[in-house]
């Protein structure tokens, strides 16, 4: 079991270390002292993506979604509540497939709502379509450690 694990803030990009037993504790960034886990959904882009997922010792969930997709729009509240519930179990993320076309693209994105689950870095699992809170959540758990608090 790790006693640590690098978070990266999504506001600045720096790279923190956080002890597992203070993940619950809501850590701020070493550097411009913002929230590192919240309890909503975070926002990726092109610019910040690759480092953020990459880099991140937790699981990261993406929703990558848009503006004028019904479906996203319903999926919307279901994806804030489950970042509610997981945090600081799991990060889960938002990328606008109209604002980041380069992060879209290379994950070969093609229908929206795409939810993909990152672990070190590395696509692990991938589920297109509008999905509800349990449907969500049992994608999820077989990507992150449930009991032990932590990934």
């Amino acid at each position: 079991m790790n006693e640590a694990v690098i978070l990266v803030c999504a506001h600045c990009a720096q790279l923190n270390r956080i002890p597992t037993a203070r993940l619950a504790d809501q850590p701020r960034c070493g550097s411009c002292k913002r929230a590192l886990i919240g309890s909503a959904p975070i926002t990726l882009d092109d610019h910040n993506f690759e480092r953020y997922v990459s880099r991140s010792e937790l699981p990261v969930v993406v929703d990558f979604w848009a503006a004028w997709c019904g479906p996203c729009k319903m999926m919307a509240p279901v994806f804030a509540q489950a970042a509610q519930r997981l945090a600081p179990r799991v990060i889960l993320a938002k990328v606008d497939t109209e604002t980041a076309p380069l992060t879209a693209s290379q994950y070969n994105i093609r229908s929206i709502p795409t939810l993909l689950v990152f672990r070190d870095g590395f696509e692990v699992a991938r589920q297109c379509g509008a999905v509800d809170l349990s449907r969500l959540l049992a994608f999820i758990a077989p990507h992150v450690d449930m009991d032990s608090g932590h990934a």
